[in-house]
């Protein structure tokens, strides 16, 4: 049975996804104007508290520190709203004239933001500004152990929406937090879709609601140290990376890979930057320490300093020490730190070749990281490509730290705080999400075009006409049908036009081969039979000394596109015994005997 505070938590979520939707429906006929008008009051709001929200986080959760915590927060109140800025995402988005489709933007309803105790302020303003941008309400639930810092995130938020005129309780948090609550807040029939930041079971949960939801696998990422690099730029990017908020966020470094040529020069640059190299039953200590049986993170390693690992392993390391790293001889569970380690612990990996430490990179993605984030640090761009292609990431990061790169603040990826890892995990999308996920586009789409002119083939095939081929060697299919011919003793008529014939046809209007409208027929003749010539006075042919009749060109071959042409010009097209007629031509061409065979077959 649900606990008392369970009980109370839920119907907490309950009025508040009630009183979200309600507000909603007042939002939703806002204009792009009055919308960004309420995001810019965010963000401007988000920037003024940002200090405090991180100083406020760090006390309550006792993970990273303020500083980069501070950062992430004006990640998300700065530089998001700026990269969104001038984002159509309410009313009409865009016109295609030529297609005649507008699209149109139609918000989702209430989102249900799940926030983290790694990042809960910065996660607080990140998702309230995407699904402010794209016209939705949005009710946070936070994560049990950073209630206080994330309901503080969300007042800062719902003053600057209500001062810019968002409709009361567009922005709600669930100040009595529970597993229950949240869980409620996910099913609720008038949540529309879910953002879920948190630990694998928040969103698997997330995903079994039955609700549209984007939740997002764990970084395991790995590091690629090239040949081609510049091997103290990339050890000096790996530790800022490592170092950043000590670990917590997903798409930190986790391990080094090189080739063991670069070893040396690698250890060297690392600790001419302060890092402590692990002996074997240091590192053997630290893992202890880090990992329960498997290799999940204890939570109270997460975020911590590198002091505070080693004090907690029992290790003593100068006060100076800027992250912990330790090399490894492989790959899965029993290399435990091969796995993510959400903290300043950096495992070292060496191989031989490029090709092995590529290989050692996907290794690691499929050991816990599928999808997520992966670096190189080269000079040699087809070794950058080459990674690319190859690895399973959706964020390919070069030559920068990773979790700056992977969010957006050393890339020209969207800044987002939550970074999806694609259908290999689970994911329903590899993108960094923004307010494009969480708008639907509406199509108003006019008629352009009858069913006959989308599918002429089709109409063809059902009015019982073969389909004529796209291209055809017209010389190769004559010479099949003569070689036929042949086989059965047919000889094949002169190509010279029979006077007699040419004589006996009608003089006005002069029969004049049709254009052809698909490249097939030839070209209609350069002149025709004079008006005023007379008639012959019989059907006998006419005498051999008799003047030449006017040379009529030959049609050697006819399709249907090219009877239709000569009906719409009133002409007549001009065939010889060689001349391939195409089923679908003869039959169009019959009722107004637009074939005229101008040779007779030899007998």
């Amino acid at each position: 049975m649900l606990q008392d505070q369970d009980l109370v938590s839920v119907q907490e979520v309950r009025a508040k996804v009630d009183q979200a939707y309600a507000a909603w429906q007042r939002y939703r006929t806002f204009t792009q104007q009055q919308v960004d008008a309420v995001v810019e009051a965010v963000a401007g709001a988000g920037r003024a508290h940002a200090r405090r929200l991180a100083e406020l986080a760090v006390e309550e959760t006792g993970m990273g520190n303020a500083d980069d915590k501070f950062a992430k927060n004006m990640l998300c109140a700065d530089l998001l709203p700026r990269s969104i800025r001038g984002m159509k995402t309410v009313g009409v988005l865009r016109e295609l004239p030529e297609q005649r489709i507008t699209e149109i933007g139609v918000p989702q309803g209430v989102v249900a933001g799940i926030c983290p105790t790694t990042n809960p302020t910065s996660t607080v303003l990140y998702k309230a500004i995407i699904a402010l941008k794209s016209g939705n309400a949005i009710v946070l639930s936070p994560h049990p152990r950073a209630k206080r810092c994330t309901c503080a995130a969300a007042a800062v938020v719902m003053e600057a929406a209500a001062g810019a005129g968002a409709p009361a309780g567009l922005v709600q948090c669930v100040e009595s937090s529970t597993l229950e609550a949240t869980q409620a807040l996910m099913k609720h029939p008038k949540t529309g879709v879910i953002l879920a930041t948190g630990g694998a079971g928040m969103v698997r949960a997330a995903y079994s609601s039955g609700k549209p939801a984007f939740g997002v696998g764990p970084g395991n990422v790995p590091v690629l140290i090239d040949s081609s690099a510049d091997i103290a730029a990339a050890v000096e990017k790996v530790v800022a990376g490592k170092r950043f908020d000590y670990g917590t966020v997903c798409s930190s470094e986790q391990t080094v890979v090189a080739e063991r040529g670069l070893r040396e020069r690698i250890l060297a640059e690392f600790q001419s930057r302060r890092a402590y190299l692990l002996n074997e039953q240091e590192r053997q200590a630290v893992e202890r320490t880090l990992f329960t049986g498997t290799t999940t993170v204890r939570a109270e390693c997460v975020g911590q300093s590198p002091l505070k690992i080693a004090q907690l392993a029992g290790i003593q390391v100068p006060g100076d020490t800027s992250i912990l790293i330790a090399e490894i001889g492989g790959v899965g569970r029993e290399h435990p730190l091969s796995a993510e380690k959400l903290s300043p612990v950096l495992a070292l990996l060496f191989t031989d070749g490029f090709d092995g430490a590529v290989a050692a990179c996907e290794e690691i993605l499929q050991f816990g990281g599928l999808g997520h984030t992966s670096v190189i640090h080269a000079q040699d761009e087809s070794k950058v490509r080459q990674f690319g292609e190859r690895v399973s990431s959706f964020r390919v990061l070069v030559n920068t730290s990773a979790p700056q790169g992977s969010v957006g603040i050393t890339t020209a990826l969207q800044p987002s705080m939550t970074l999806g890892c694609g259908a290999v995990a689970g994911n329903i999308t590899g993108d960094n999400v923004g307010p494009q996920h969480l708008t639907n586009v509406k199509r108003v789409a006019w008629a352009v075009r009858t069913p006959e002119e989308a599918m002429p083939a089709q109409a063809g095939q059902a009015a019982g006409q073969a389909r004529t081929p796209a291209a055809l060697d017209k010389a190769a299919l004559i010479a099949a049908v003569e070689r036929y011919l042949a086989k059965k003793g047919i000889v094949i008529a002169s190509p010279a036009v029979d006077a007699a014939v040419a004589a006996a046809l009608p003089a006005a209007p002069a029969p004049v081969a049709a254009a052809p409208s698909c490249g097939c027929a030839a070209k209609a003749p350069a002149a025709a039979p004079a008006a005023s010539a007379p008639a012959p006075a019989s059907s006998a042919p006419a005498p051999v000394s008799a003047p030449p009749a006017p040379k009529i060109e030959i049609s050697e071959f006819v399709c249907e596109a090219d009877v239709r042409a000569a009906i719409s010009k009133k002409k007549k097209i001009f065939i010889g015994p060689r001349t391939i007629v195409t089923p679908a031509a003869r039959d169009a061409a019959a009722p107004d005997e637009i074939l005229v065979m101008a040779e007779r077959p030899a007998r």
